[in-house]
């Protein structure tokens, strides 16, 4: 009898632990799903489309378990990690040349405080040889998507021109408080569906001009 009583206490313990399991399962599967719907709800643009799967992404340097993955698993609670010195450097190549009209960024300050980045540059070009810088932003404790407008404008519209490219780069200049390491959460790169957002009548397929093309700005 004690044999079995102790059988059934331990079949008892083992129930709940199986329980407390799928418990902690569901919950997992509710907070995915639930993160997962809250990125996807933020882009309900009709005329933009997310193409950054059908890029390679590479990183500067990264931290164990903190790769380039987390850059892309629709998740806000992981996040890339750097290792090493400043400028950390996220490389977007696409196969072939793509428009790109908006690059968004989850930045997490709450979370990441001095992982935070705080100055960014967005570059472009066929490789790495040829780079030209587009938009740099000074964020002040970001706690949300940074929408980066690659034409320059303020507010995405019809007029904005997207940049025609085969590698984008994200810099991370600076951070939070003089951190060294950065922590980035999600990104995505967005082209304009078809037909272009803007009517443009001259020959060049890249609005790449001179160094002037360059412009500064502080996000807020």
């Amino acid at each position: 009898y004690i044999m079995n009583d102790i059988n059934i206490m331990q079949d008892a313990d083992e129930e709940e632990e199986d329980m407390a399991d799928l418990v902690d399962d569901d919950e997992n599967a509710y907070s995915q799903k639930r993160e997962q719907k809250v990125i996807k709800s933020e882009f309900r643009h009709e005329e933009l489309r997310e193409i950054g799967s059908s890029a390679i992404w590479s990183l500067s340097s990264w931290k164990p378990g903190n790769g380039v993955d987390k850059l892309r698993d629709d998740n806000f609670l992981t996040y890339w990690q750097s290792d090493g010195i400043l400028p950390h450097i996220v490389s977007i190549q696409f196969p072939q040349k793509v428009n790109v009209v908006q690059i968004s960024l989850w930045l997490d300050f709450k979370n990441d405080e001095s992982y935070t980045p705080n100055k960014i540059t967005i570059r472009a070009g066929t490789h790495n040889g040829d780079l030209q810088d587009l938009r740099t932003v000074e964020l002040d404790e970001p706690q949300r998507w940074v929408d980066i407008q690659l034409s320059g404008d303020e507010v995405l519209s019809r007029t904005s021109r997207p940049v025609g490219a085969h590698l984008f780069q994200i810099a991370i200049k600076a951070n939070h408080q003089n951190g060294k390491d950065t922590h980035m959460r999600q990104i995505k790169v967005f082209s304009p569906k078809l037909p272009l957002f803007y009517e443009d009548d001259s020959d060049d397929d890249i609005p790449f001009k001179t160094v002037d093309f360059s412009m500064h700005e502080t996000v807020r």
